[in-house]
């Protein structure tokens, strides 16, 4: 979910600290999706939360206390999406707030007789144009999560999008990927994707893909994001287009070359 919200937190100076081996292999082992990755990129992985660990404030709250385990495990996290792109993606905004499972906002609407309407909302994350990214913590024992979830994936995916001032679905793009190629490829999927969940409400129970991601294009990027790292086989089979294309953004390919939705050079 995200927020258009906007809210100036001051940066730090960047101090970046040191990972000690024990840390990093216990927190290697408990995120097993990430185990196709190959030695130099996750040695580029571990160099890039150790930047996300000096640049940007972790705090907890509602009473969560946060250790080095937890720290590392939300920076390597947030170092996924922009392992390739460096932290300068992730300048608009300076703090991660922890929450200990699912949380509370307050919200206000104006309806169209300009009546107020006050209500809460659970959330398991959500983003801020300017920050801060607010996420979920669960502990491994607090049981399974559904396959393909990850919200801290989620909600540093929407951070890039917001990187042009809107939440679209289009994040600001590298050279070699051209905004029409983005856009057709994105917008044909989600229509696809959104139609199938109208015509056939059981296919949601079905699919491996998160219903989710038929709210808007702005989710749809983030949920097939979120599948791109978790799941990715089911992402090639079903839309491989898409995956070739988050491949080649991302500058990863969790399935490797010879998948169905593997890059093309």
């Amino acid at each position: 979910m995200f927020s258009v919200f906007s809210r100036w937190w001051p940066r730090r100076s960047p101090s970046s600290p040191q990972i000690s081996a024990d840390l990093w292999d216990a927190v290697w082992r408990s995120l097993p999706f990430l185990h196709w990755m190959s030695p130099t990129e996750q040695a580029l992985l571990r160099e890039r939360s150790r930047e996300l660990l000096g640049l940007k404030q972790i705090n907890g709250a509602a009473g969560l206390v946060l250790n080095d385990h937890i720290r590392l495990s939300i920076a390597l996290q947030a170092a996924l999406p922009i392992l390739h792109r460096g932290c300068e993606a992730y300048r608009n905004w300076a703090e991660i707030v922890v929450y200990p499972g699912d949380f509370i906002i307050p919200r206000q609407e104006v309806d169209e007789n300009g009546v107020v309407h006050e209500y809460e909302e659970t959330l398991l994350g959500e983003a801020w144009i300017e920050g801060p990214v607010l996420v979920a913590w669960f502990e491994p024992e607090d049981g399974d999560r559904p396959e393909g979830i990850n919200v801290l994936i989620h909600e540093f995916v929407h951070t890039l999008d917001m990187g042009n001032g809107k939440v679209d679905g289009v994040p600001t793009l590298p050279a070699e990927i051209s905004y029409k190629e983005w856009q057709t490829t994105f917008a044909a999927a989600f229509t696809d994707f959104a139609q199938r969940l109208e015509a056939d409400p059981g296919w949601a129970e079905e699919s491996p893909l998160d219903p989710y991601g038929a709210e808007n294009p702005g989710e749809f990027l983030a949920v097939m994001s979120e599948h791109f790292f978790e799941t990715p086989a089911a992402l090639a089979r079903l839309y491989p287009d898409v995956y070739r294309l988050l491949a080649r953004y991302f500058g990863l390919d969790p399935l490797g070359p010879s998948s169905p939705g593997a890059s093309q050079p």
